[in-house]
């Protein structure tokens, strides 16, 4: 007889009690007789294993969210749930006015993205399981954070996986095309509607604020995007250079400069691997270097590809460095584990011929939790080195 309980392997059952709340398709030994949502699950005997999203189109088919079996779903269910993640960026509030209020399977609340930009917020729902769920996630967001206007972020190429279509879409009030981030007293302008990712790369706040305090001399932002961590370099360096290979990426970095007052960036429109190159050629050095490149292995097949150029890169920069300089250097692929990067980054030190001192290894901040057991809450991983020639 059909039935609204999954029914998980043994291997499944397995794997969600080492920690990670997935199951594959692989190890559904029945699909639930229900439409995309919240169901319970069971082990091959029959004992409850909680319960999770259910995605019938989704290679990820479940997602567990409450070891509970016997919790209810509902408004109150999530209200407790978006309440104890929203608590959990308070000390965040003195430094920002932007962060990640919700971090997918960071927060328990796998497939939800919900990034604040100062009076707004900014979602993503990411399985047929919480479009399922719209209404009430906007109600209870409504309800905790009284935003002025909830826009949807759905144009990430994960939904199509999912059976579900792409498209940015007003759930509330207003929501303006730009919005202006403070970020540890340096402002620059989100844009929820058009920009990358929510608006913005939140997850690298902390990381620009720890290279700004060492800014000195002449400094290089690589792969700059907005100028995120160029507006922080200049806070200390006498000149810093911006590359990045989008003209319209480089305007938007000149007009935050402009709302800080800064006189002293200079923007290079240039393929950064090419550009890197032929400053060694030049014979350049700078003291400091911010090094973020674009995720280079959008999956396991490209991750050989992902270290020779992440290898290049560093090695490039590194030759750069001028004696005593920094260099920050940062992989956001989930594919190129901590483990890989420090390897190839400890590779280019070799080939640099310089004895580059490891000064510190970061991560995520405080409002993208990694947990240990979900690896695919961490992809965000950092270096900044030392030339100590």
């Amino acid at each position: 007889m059909p039935s609204s309980i999954a029914v998980v392997t043994s291997r499944g059952a397995k794997r969600l009690a080492g920690g990670h709340p997935w199951v594959f398709r692989s190890d559904l030994a029945e699909a639930p007789n229900v439409p995309a949502g919240a169901v319970r699950m069971a082990d091959p005997r029959g004992q409850p294993l909680g319960w999770a999203w259910w995605s019938p189109q989704s290679e990820i088919a479940l997602r567990r969210v409450d070891r509970d079996s016997e919790a209810a779903i509902d408004r109150s269910w999530w209200r407790a749930r978006l309440a104890h993640a929203i608590a959990r960026r308070a000390p965040l509030a003195t430094l920002t006015n932007a962060c990640r209020l919700v971090h997918g399977e960071g927060d328990g609340l796998p497939a939800l993205v919900v990034d604040k930009y100062d009076r707004w917020l900014v979602v993503q729902l990411l399985s047929a399981a919480l479009e399922a769920q719209r209404a009430v996630i906007v109600d209870v967001l409504n309800e905790l954070v009284a935003p002025d206007g909830i826009l949807a972020r759905n144009d990430a190429s994960v939904r199509a996986r999912e059976g579900l279509s792409k498209q940015v879409e007003l759930l509330s009030g207003t929501v303006p095309e730009e919005i202006e981030v403070n970020e540890h007293g340096v402002t620059y302008l989100a844009a929820p509607w058009t920009g990358q990712k929510t608006g913005a790369f939140l997850d690298q706040r902390e990381n620009r604020v720890l290279l700004g305090a060492h800014a000195r001399g002449r400094a290089l932002d690589v792969f700059s995007y907005h100028g995120s961590f160029a507006l922080h370099l200049a806070r200390g360096a006498e000149s810093v250079t911006a590359v990045d290979a989008s003209a319209g990426a480089l305007e938007r970095a000149r007009v935050n400069a402009d709302r800080n007052g800064i006189t002293t960036l200079a923007c290079v429109e240039a393929d950064a691997f090419e550009f890197l190159r032929e400053s060694v050629v030049r014979g350049d050095r700078y003291d400091v270097i911010a090094l973020d490149p674009p995720a280079l292995a959008k999956n396991r097949g490209s991750i050989a590809g992902a270290l020779r150029g992440y290898k290049e890169l560093n090695l490039r920069a590194m030759r750069l460095l001028a004696p005593g300089g920094l260099l920050f250097t940062a992989s956001c692929s989930y594919h190129v584990t901590k483990a890989m990067f420090l390897d190839v980054v400890r590779d280019a030190a070799a080939d640099s011929g310089r004895p580059m001192i490891l000064r510190a290894l970061t991560g995520q901040p405080l409002d993208h939790p990694e947990v240990l057991t979900v690896p695919e809450t961490g992809y965000l991983k950092g270096l900044l080195i030392e030339n100590g020639g």
